[in-house]
């Protein structure tokens, strides 16, 4: 089992402009649909190809750090919660996620990840502790995890189920495997299998605040009303998740306590009885595709 407890921040200084074969990292394809680096140019992306994301009708189009950069987007690092900052950009970069730097008393984790990364971000986390492990719920938020890891000097936790989906391959990136993996105390990886085979989830359970916290990107999504969650298998395909899948993700979750839970967009947030509400929306969900109802 691999813990953080004894890996320190980093002190960052600027963008780590590497060579990798020759090539600046900073050129590197990213979709500009989904966001994906890739370590190499390509025609197509997987990760739009499969049927949880798409291509758009204008065709597969790519950008690259580089042009970020020299864009006017600026930086975005707000409050979500106690102990709890949503990192990204002041403008949409593929599909639009927020990522989260969980401040805990072991050192900051990185829940998710963004595509949009320059000095005044860095400048900006390190003000805040920095960075000492990046873990990701699943592909469609791998994005340009590799710049992250090398910009702080940190290890990139992904399960090992969605490990095709990796664009860039790095030794940075290191793959779990099972049920669980604790990062540190308090702070543990669940693989819920919602979305994606692989799909995780974080349970904090200090979370500055009682009954602590749990961090789902959109394996378990926030939806307006904040009275239930849902299950899909694609969001922008509208192809719902299997129930199997569901029900084995909430008997996953039951024993777990969280007062809160933390969605994948900007105050996407359950304040309050997440952990029932998860389980209400679990039934609702087998309610509705039970073929028999």
């Amino acid at each position: 089992m691999t813990r953080i407890d004894n890996l320190d921040s980093t002190a960052a200084g600027e963008v780590d402009e590497r060579q990798d074969g020759g090539i600046d990292t900073v050129t590197f394809p990213i979709c500009v649909a989904c966001g994906t680096q890739y370590s190499a140019p390509r025609a197509d992306c997987p990760v739009c190809e499969d049927d949880r994301q798409y291509v758009p009708p204008g065709g597969q189009r790519w950008s690259d750090l580089a042009e970020f950069r020299g864009s006017p987007w600026t930086a975005r690092v707000e409050e979500q919660g106690p102990r709890l900052l949503g990192v990204g950009s002041d403008s949409t970069v593929g599909i639009g996620q927020r990522a989260l730097l969980v401040k805990a008393e072991s050192g900051n984790i990185l829940w998710d990840c963004v595509s949009f990364l320059n000095d005044d971000l860095i400048t900006r986390l390190m003000g805040h502790g920095g960075i000492t492990a990046i873990a990701i719920s699943h592909p469609h938020y791998y994005t340009t995890m590799v710049e992250w890891a090398h910009a702080f000097d940190v290890p990139v936790f992904l399960h090992a189920a969605d490990r095709q989906w990796v664009g860039r391959p790095d030794p940075r990136l290191e793959f779990w495997d099972g049920p669980k993996l604790e990062l540190a105390d308090g702070l543990t990886l669940h693989n819920a299998g919602v979305h994606f085979t692989g799909g995780t989830v974080l349970h904090w359970q200090d979370a500055g605040q009682p009954g602590g916290a749990l961090l789902t990107g959109d394996i378990i999504q926030v939806i307006p009303d904040r009275t239930h969650v849902g299950f899909m298998y694609s969001y922008p395909n509208l192809i719902p998740e299997r129930p199997h899948v569901v029900a084995a993700a909430a008997r996953m979750l039951k024993p777990l306590t969280y007062e809160a839970l933390h969605g994948a967009w900007w105050d996407s947030t359950i304040p309050s009885r997440a952990d029932s509400i998860v389980q209400a929306s679990a039934r609702r969900y087998a309610d509705f595709t039970n073929p028999q109802r």
